[in-house]
């Protein structure tokens, strides 16, 4: 059933008061109820010094990682219920997207001037994208079957990870790796343009064993996804999605536990596909079938002294687009797979740790497009140290590429930092980057060049960092300067990027606040004129904001929570030639739950409250649509 927008804005304002009168029903019992004391010890608590893995490979707290970098958690992730990873991340200070329609369309995101196919996306520690494009499917993944996300700023991940990681690593833990108790939950949604979702997890553990298991379904009729171009067609374009998580571990012995987990999606989405070059048809139903995710195994044995772990993995993303005007039963597929072994060992040293692995890791494409080479791979070797002291950290770490189609690529990376005051610390490092020649940049028809060079940075920060009891502060600042970037299947670009990242979080008694703001001047410096079109030499990047900033406020009780945050985006140039100039904008979003029962919780999110008109995307004059004021609400029950 489809509503007039008009008749959408009732509901959500009707919604929004119910939300509202429950939560000041429940605030009153909770103040006026003779049996129940509210204090601060029974107040959810905020872990501003959250461990983090991705940083380092092994346990560190945040306070003690050189690198910036940012952990959402799954109280966080309970705000995204019933949206993918996209919606999450671009929320997130120092992150801005690209999407061409609404949930479940393709999309891309920025991280620090790099774009999707420069950051290295893991689930689990397993490699996830699309090897022929390179870009991680982020906007297929849904939140519900995920724990957490660390994400982390700068090329340090480079000398630690390999290719790909020279912009940032985003690291997706899905469920089951921090269960507590024994629990069952239900949920049940709905929102904006006829959107549902239900979702079941399960999570088990005794003594030796722990379980978690979770499966989703989310529909919607969606928007039209094209506002202006040659492929404008009115119709909705929908998407659909079938999530499931599994994650189990076993302690086999004193020493050695093992474990699986995987997280898989299935998921259609419907777009406004271009015209036929030849017969001029248009495929009515222009839609594309996606199965994409990650599993792996592991093996690991701890003592005093090391802990040394053994896993492999395997990832998927495989996409079937039916767009043929003159065959509808034609499809274009591409189907990438990733097989990733990895052994490590994490071993005491001194005050510190050190950490010695290898990794070999297999690439193949299957598609309905003919590539000279369909698969490739990599052997990697790396070697770390870390120190966390009480009035220094130091970091360092080197690692060799062997990649069977360009030979051999090391990177290295450097930082320490300093405690010249009580809670305040200062650092530096120095790193190297680089990403490997996607298959599409070496081989796809027409467009190959099998010599292509691998992309290089070299990448210096520096920080200062405050921390106390209630408040973490930090002010970044970066500059990196790119060779042999991948332009018109030549190696031929060149960029210098430069800027300031600063991040505040605060917790005072039952009130949360933050704000974050990036400064950005992400600069071509292609010293040769393209092919086609005017020199780019001196212009910004495409889609890339000098200014963007977020802020939110929060109070928590134990019954319920509430929270509103704004996100500012900058003018931004979404063509080489600097041509084509995307309009600022500010969103306003708002969330919150209740706990109507000790079991039963209630959840509303807003996004966009002021009914922005934003662009996100504007390619080859298709300029494509966004949402409006939109919802979602949900119901979960959980049973202990």
């Amino acid at each position: 059933m489809s509503v007039s927008r008009a008749s959408s804005r009732t509901y959500l304002r009707l919604s929004i008061l119910s939300a509202l009168g429950l939560l000041a029903v429940n605030t009153a019992m909770a103040a006026t109820s003779e049996n129940t004391s509210i204090n601060d010890s029974n107040l959810p608590q905020v872990e501003l010094d959250k461990i983090v893995v991705t940083a380092t490979r092994t346990p560190t707290k945040t306070s003690n990682v050189i690198a910036q970098t940012r952990v959402i958690n799954k109280e966080e992730l309970q705000r995204y219920q019933g949206q993918t990873v996209t919606d999450v991340l671009k929320n997130q200070p120092g992150i801005n997207i690209t999407q061409s329609g609404g949930m479940g369309s393709v999309s891309n995101f920025y991280m620090r001037g790099y774009d999707s196919k420069q950051i290295l996306v893991l689930i689990d520690g397993i490699r996830y994208s699309s090897i022929s494009l390179g870009t991680p499917a982020l906007n297929l993944l849904s939140a519900d079957q995920i724990d957490r996300i660390e994400i982390l700023y700068g090329a340090s991940g480079s000398s630690i990870y390999g290719s790909d990681a020279m912009g940032g690593v985003i690291q997706i833990f899905t469920k089951g790796s921090n269960i507590e108790q024994n629990n069952v939950s239900v949920t049940a949604g709905a929102g904006s343009h006829n959107l549902y979702n239900l979702g079941v997890n399960g999570q088990f553990t005794n003594q030796d064993t722990t379980l978690s298991l979770g499966i989703s379904h989310t529909d919607t009729d969606g928007f039209n996804a094209v506002e202006t171009g040659s492929n404008f067609n009115p119709d909705d374009d929908g998407f659909n999605m079938t999530s499931a998580s599994l994650a189990v571990t076993k302690k086999i012995a004193p020493n050695v536990k093992a474990g699986l987990s995987a997280l898989y999606n299935k998921s259609t989405s419907e777009f406004d596909g271009f015209a036929d070059w030849t017969t001029g048809a248009v495929h009515p139903d222009a839609h594309s079938d996606q199965k994409n995710g990650s599993a792996t195994s592991f093996i690991e044995h701890a003592n005093d002294l090391a802990t040394t772990k053994l896993s492999y993995g395997r990832s998927i993303d495989e996409i079937s687009t039916y767009e043929d005007g003159n065959d509808l039963n034609n499809s274009t597929v591409f189907d990438t797979e990733q097989d990733h072994a990895r052994l490590e060992s994490q071993i005491k040293a001194g005050d510190g740790h050190a950490i010695l692995g290898l990794e070999h890791l297999k690439q193949k494409i299957d598609s309905t497009t003919e590539y000279d080479v369909d698969s490739r791979t990599i052997k990697s070797a790396f070697i770390g140290y870390q120190l966390a002291d009480t009035y220094y950290d130091l970091q360092a770490n080197y690692r060799v590429d062997d990649n069977s189609q360009y030979g051999n690529e090391s990177t290295y990376n450097i930082g320490a930092a300093i405690r010249p005051l009580k809670g305040v610390r200062i650092g530096t490092s120095y790193a190297t980057g680089f990403r490997a020649p996607t298959f599409n940049d070496l081989y796809f028809p027409g467009y190959e060049n099998p010599n292509l060079k691998p992309e290089t940075t070299k990448n210096t920060e520096i920080f200062v960092e405050y921390v106390t009891d209630n408040q973490l502060s930090r002010l970044t600042g970066y500059h990196t300067d790119a060779e042999n970037l991948i332009a018109s299947g030549e190696n031929i670009g060149e960029a210098k990027i430069k800027g300031l990242s600063l991040t505040s979080d605060w917790q005072i008694n039952s009130f949360l606040f933050g704000f974050g703001y990036n400064y950005l001047d992400a600069e071509d410096r292609n010293p040769i004129k393209p092919a086609f079109g005017e020199p780019t030499y001196g212009n910004y990047l495409v889609y890339r904001p000098k200014n963007s900033g977020s802020i939110y406020v929060g109070y928590q009780q134990p019954k319920f929570d509430v929270r509103l945050e704004a996100k500012y985006t900058d003018e931004r140039f979404s063509d080489a030639a600097n041509t084509t100039k995307l309009d600022d904008y500010t969103l306003l979003n708002l969330s919150g739950s209740v706990y109507i029962t000790p079991n039963l919780r209630a959840n509303l999110r807003v996004d966009n409250l002021t009914d922005e008109d934003y662009t996100l995307s504007n390619q080859f004059g298709t300029e494509y649509s966004t949402d409006g004021t939109n919802y979602f609400t949900s119901l979960t029950y959980n049973w202990y």
